[in-house]
C-alpha cells in the first residue's frame, strides 16, 4: 500500500513540477529558438531524461537535441549566465554548465557510415531521420519545453511494458556500433525486460566487434550495469547471464550473487564489493581485470586488500574476534562488513546465523584513534626531521600491540630511544 501512495504522490508531483518548467530551462529553449518562426521547432530533450520523467524517476542528466549547429549554439550562449564548453564539438555536441545544470546539447544527424565504432554523420533538421539513427525506440522519444511528447518510434509503449528494443533491423543497429551490444544489456537489466530470440541471436553473431571498441567505453558501461538495482538478479536471464559471460568473462562467478542476495539489499552493495563478489579467487582475476580494463587505483587497491584479508580471516581464527577492534582499526568498519560478506558469499558452509553474529559485532565495536603527532612529540622533546616518522611509527605499533593503550613513560622511552 505504501509503494502505490508513494508512486502517486510521485506521479502529482511530476504533473504539477516537471522537471521542464525550470526558468533556466525555459532560457536555454527560448534563446535556441530566437531567429526562427514559432512553428519551427528547434530543440527538444531527449534519452535518459525523458525516460526518467515518464517512468517518475529523478531526472538527472539532461540531453538536448536540436537543429542548430555547435558554432550557432556558441554563439547564442556566450554572453550567458551558462558556460559553454566544447566537450565533443567534432560530434556536434556542446556543453551548457550552470550551478544547477549540466545540459549537453546535440545537432540532429543522420550516419552516413560506421565501422562498428566511430560513425560519419550528416547534420540535418529532420526530427525523423534523427530517431532512425538511435538504438532503441526508447531512447527516441522526444519531449519538448512545454510537455509535448514526438515519439516517431513508438518508445512510449514499449517503455510502458517494459520492452528493449532495437530501432530497425537489430543487426544493423549494433553493427553500427557495437557498445550497443552492452547498452542493451544494460537497458535489459534496468526495466527487467524479456529478452526476444532474434535479439539474442543477433548479438551472438556480434560478439567479436566488441574488441573494436576501447576498454575505456566498456568499462564504463560496465560500471552503469553494476549500479543497477538489479544487477543482483541477473541470474534469473538464462540469454543475459550467457552473454554477459561471453563478454565478461573475468566476472565469471555469477552463481556467487544468489547467496549474496541471502543477506543483501542492492542499497547495502558498492561497486566494489560486487567486483570483488565476482572476481576474486586462487586465480587472482582481479588482478588481472584490473590491468586489462586499466581500473582506478583506488578500486585496485580496494580489491587487493579484500583479497589479502579474506585470506588471512580464513587461516586466522582471531581475524573478527580477539583482533577485531585492531583490524577495524586498520582497515575501518565499511571494509570489515565487506569483508564478512564476501566470506559468507565466498563459503557456503558459512550459515547465516553465524554471518548475523559477526556483523553485529563488527558495528558493535569501539572505532579507535591514535591521537600522538608530530606536534606531541615535539612538545616532549623531540626535534624536527625524518626520524619523527620511524617514532610514530613504533608508537602505535605499541599502542595497539598493548590494547589501545600507552603510557607517558613508553612514550618518553621511545623518543630516548629514537633520539640517542
Amino acid at each position: 500500500m505504501f509503494d502505490i501512495n508513494f508512486n502517486f504522490i510521485k506521479k502529482i508531483k511530476r504533473n504539477l513540477f516537471p522537471f521542464y518548467n525550470h526558468k533556466e530551462l525555459k532560457f536555454v529553449f527560448n534563446k535556441l529558438q530566437e531567429g526562427f518562426s514559432p512553428d519551427t521547432v528547434t530543440a527538444r530533450f531527449v534519452g535518459g531524461c525523458v525516460r526518467k520523467y515518464l517512468t517518475n524517476d529523478k531526472v538527472d542528466d539532461i540531453d538536448i537535441a536540436t537543429i542548430l549547429s555547435s558554432r550557432e549554439i556558441k554563439e547564442k550562449f556566450e554572453n550567458t549566465a551558462f558556460k559553454v564548453v566544447e566537450t565533443g564539438i567534432k560530434h556536434g555536441t556542446i556543453t551548457l554548465v550552470s550551478k544547477n545544470f549540466k545540459l549537453e546539447l546535440t545537432t540532429l544527424r543522420k550516419d552516413i557510415e560506421s565501422d562498428g565504432r566511430h560513425a560519419k554523420v550528416e547534420y540535418i533538421g529532420d526530427w525523423q531521420l534523427d530517431s532512425e539513427r538511435r538504438d532503441f525506440t526508447i531512447n527516441a522519444i522526444y519531449l519538448d519545453i512545454n510537455g509535448n511528447i514526438y515519439d516517431p518510434q513508438k518508445g512510449q509503449d514499449d517503455l510502458k511494458n517494459k520492452i528493449v528494443k532495437f530501432i530497425g533491423d537489430p543487426q544493423k543497429r549494433i553493427e553500427e556500433d557495437y557498445l550497443r551490444i552492452i547498452r542493451f544489456i544494460r537497458f535489459t537489466i534496468m526495466y527487467n525486460s524479456k529478452v526476444e530470440q532474434t535479439t539474442i541471436d543477433a548479438i551472438k553473431q556480434s560478439l567479436n566487434g566488441i574488441k573494436k571498441i576501447s576498454k575505456e567505453r566498456i568499462l564504463i558501461e560496465l560500471y552503469k550495469i553494476l549500479d543497477l538495482k538489479n544487477f543482483i538478479n541477473l541470474n534469473e536471464s538464462i540469454y543475459l547471464k550467457e552473454i554477459f559471460i561471453l563478454i565478461f568473462p573475468e566476472l565469471n562467478n555469477l552463481n556467487r550473487l544468489d547467496r549474496l542476495l541471502k543477506i543483501c539489499n542492492f542499497s547495502q552493495i558498492s561497486r566494489v564489493l560486487l567486483l570483488a563478489v565476482l572476481l576474486i579467487d586462487d586465480k587472482n582475476s582481479h588482478e588481472y581485470f584490473g590491468h586489462k580494463y586499466n581500473v582506478s587505483n583506488n578500486i585496485k587497491n580496494s580489491l587487493n586488500l579484500l583479497a589479502k584479508n579474506l585470506k588471512l580471516l580464513k587461516v586466522n581464527k582471531d581475524f573478527l574476534n580477539k583482533d577485531l577492534e585492531k583490524n577495524i582499526y586498520l582497515n575501518d568498519k565499511n571494509h570489515l562488513i565487506d569483508l564478512s560478506i564476501l566470506n559468507f558469499v565466498f563459503n557456503t558452509k558459512n550459515k547465516l546465523d553465524s554471518f548475523s553474529e559477526n556483523l553485529k559485532k563488527i558495528l558493535k565495536s569501539k572505532t579507535h584513534k591514535f591521537k600522538i603527532d608530530g606536534k606531541y612529540l615535539i612538545d616532549n622533546g623531540m626535534s624536527q626531521g625524518a626520524m619523527m616518522g620511524k617514532v610514530l611509527k613504533k608508537l602505535e605499533e605499541e599502542w595497539i600491540r598493548n590494547n589501545f593503550s600507552i603510557t607517558k613513560n613508553q612514550i618518553k622511552e621511545i623518543i630516548k630511544q629514537y633520539s640517542n
